[in-house]
């Protein structure tokens, strides 16, 4: 054997000790024993310093909040989905809910009143096709086939990266705390143009009673500028005081925002909140509160498929309404799909009825070096746009106090910018009453 034939038969297996020394001490540094920085494969999520004492608190806090499962399912987009016994699911560590069992005899879904009318019918929406998203298959988890047992019920992990992309372990889950409120008419929502919440929303709050509303919502993919920022579309269930801080809301829709979910798609979410955002209540099932049901419906999953501009329109209907019986606030998916509730006893206000309720989309802009951002509402089109561009709210409906659906009458709109985002309302016979709305954010006008 050559010289250096020889040395390359005592170099190599050299090298192997050092890269295999060099992998072992590398993992070491980043274990959780010795964690200084933890890395991401997520666009999302930054390198940062993490000190030990904090490591431990996220992880103490995710032990709460990820129940032990008695099946795991990994979904195509990255999520991992734990099916944890409805009894083990976080809800029910609650202290308000230390005795409550969970109601098993299902509520009566609200049904519509049929309405005597004269009224022409208007065609001019006939000829639309909207595809409405099916309860099973409209989540990217359920592609693979699996599914979660009976008697189980389907909650989406939390993740140290999740923890860490929230300005602290208090805020993650949380809905930042609104600002100042708009100036506005007397009856006009609580909607605020401080800490750069913009809205497009309708709204009512007649003095009828109000026990829940309904809506169909188009459902799209828009861009976010800045990882701390959203854009969401939602119903908004409300009672209690806007200028103090006993608001009650319960809300539901779909939002993108990559910095509770480390990804620009659309999910389903909730939200309550008991004390105007100051305390109480979280996003999806990240907080005791929310009770589910429903084995086959992941809250915080992406949906799927998303409308597309001139192309196939998807959306999802939502109805939330409070069961006459036993007073739960109860959450109905597609046309009859009943994903949970809100127990009665996390509110004050709304353990009795609501006295508002608002439809539409709210984005958060953070006026990134110094200009609006170039966030996205809805599709990204403005209201006149109209169907296949612009999104979409049909069929507004309120529950009654005899737990039965009507449309939405006199519904009132507002915008806080709308070179930014608008919103333009209408009815007819097929989407009753309805509204385009949303926007691009920054472009010549809206600076």
């Amino acid at each position: 054997m050559d010289t250096v034939g020889r040395k390359r038969e005592v170099l190599l297996p050299l090298l192997l000790v050092q890269l295999l020394f060099w992998s072992f001490f590398f993992l070491c540094q980043t274990s959780k024993a010795e964690a200084a920085i933890i890395p991401s494969n997520l666009n999302y999520t930054k390198y940062r310093q993490v000190s030990n004492l904090r490591l431990e608190r996220i992880e103490r806090h995710l032990d709460k909040i990820n129940k032990p499962s008695v099946f795991t399912i990994e979904s195509p987009d990255g999520d991992i989905i734990d099916c944890v016994h409805k009894r083990k699911q976080p809800a029910l560590d609650h202290p308000l809910l230390k005795n409550h069992k969970i109601q098993k005899v299902p509520p009566e879904i609200p049904k519509l009143k049929m309405v005597k009318t004269d009224a022409v019918r208007d065609v001019s929406n006939s000829s639309k096709s909207d595809e409405r998203l099916g309860a099973v298959n409209w989540q990217l988890w359920h592609k693979n086939g699996q599914r979660c047992p009976k008697g189980t019920v389907p909650i989406r992990r939390s993740k140290v990266h999740d923890v860490l992309r929230a300005k602290s372990l208090y805020d993650f889950g949380k809905k930042k705390r609104h600002g100042l409120p708009l100036a506005r008419r007397v009856d006009a929502p609580d909607v605020v143009s401080g800490n750069g919440h913009e809205h497009a929303i309708a709204y009512t709050g007649t003095s009828q009673e109000i026990y829940g509303a309904k809506a169909t919502i188009n459902v799209w993919d828009p861009s976010i500028e800045v990882v701390n920022e959203f854009s969401l579309s939602q119903i908004w269930v409300l009672s209690g005081s806007f200028d103090g801080s006993d608001l009650n809301s319960i809300e539901a829709g779909w939002q993108v925002s990559p910095e509770l979910y480390g990804d620009s798609r659309p999910r389903l979410f909730t939200y309550w909140t008991s004390d105007a955002y100051q305390a109480t209540g979280c996003y999806n099932l990240l907080c005791a509160g929310f009770v589910q049901t429903n084995s086959r419906i992941a809250i915080g999953a992406a949906i799927s498929p998303v409308s597309s501009v001139e192309g196939n329109q998807y959306d999802v209907t939502i109805l939330i309404w409070k069961d006459p019986k036993l007073g739960n606030w109860w959450m109905v998916f597609g046309d009859n799909t009943l994903v949970g509730y809100w127990p009665a006893e996390l509110f004050t206000h709304l353990a009795d009825r609501a006295t508002m309720v608002e439809w539409g989309g709210e984005v958060v802009n953070s006026r990134a070096n110094g200009e609006h951002t170039s966030t996205q509402m809805g599709s990204g089109h403005f209201a006149e746009d109209g169907f296949r561009k612009a999104s979409y709210f049909r069929n507004l409906e309120i529950v009654d106090s005899d737990n039965s659906l009507s449309s939405a009458q006199d519904i009132s709109i507002l915008a806080e910018n709308t070179n930014c985002y608008d919103i333009k309302s209408d009815y007819n016979i097929e989407w009753g009453t309805h509204f385009y709305y949303g926007g691009p954010g920054k472009n010549p006008q809206c600076t």
